[in-house]
């Protein structure tokens, strides 16, 4: 991912409440269940940082995470990096109610090119990837665990 492209934005609407979804998305018990098992802490405030790897396609990737906005129940946004790799970016979850369902944008937005040679930093993968989280693993945790 460059600095050229354009962000990148996944939408999803779940039936379930604002308040159920903002839980998901923030709270550290659910997160570990449909994001990553293996975060260690997370908490919905302006300037808490978390780290935790990740190990895809034999590498190793140091996720490091630091809140820079927070509304509740509306909007989280964290600066996102990986330890290790160049590149730098934002990631923004902003929920919205509709009827009785809730809908999610994630924009993943690049301030600083990641590394052209890997892969897994196309935004291909990060389309992709995001697309796995957001349309399948967070919708059907909210559909079972309602």
């Amino acid at each position: 991912m460059t600095t050229k492209d354009e962000p990148i934005i996944v939408e999803q609407t779940y039936n379930a409440s604002v308040d159920r979804v903002w839980t998901a998305i923030t709270d550290i018990d659910q997160m570990k269940k449909w994001f990553f098992e293996n975060i260690d802490t997370f908490k919905a405030e302006v300037g808490f940082e978390t780290q935790f790897n990740v190990i895809a396609n034999d590498k190793n990737y140091l996720h490091l995470w630091k809140i820079t906005e927070v509304q509740l129940q509306k909007k989280i946004i964290y600066n996102w990096k990986y330890g290790g790799y160049s590149g730098n970016s934002y990631v923004s979850w902003e929920l919205s109610k509709e009827n009785n369902l809730t809908r999610l944008k994630l924009t993943h937005d690049v301030q600083e090119a990641f590394p052209k040679d890997n892969p897994d930093f196309t935004r291909e993968s990060c389309i992709e990837g995001w697309t796995f989280f957001i349309c399948q693993r967070l919708k059907a945790f909210l559909e079972t665990n309602n």
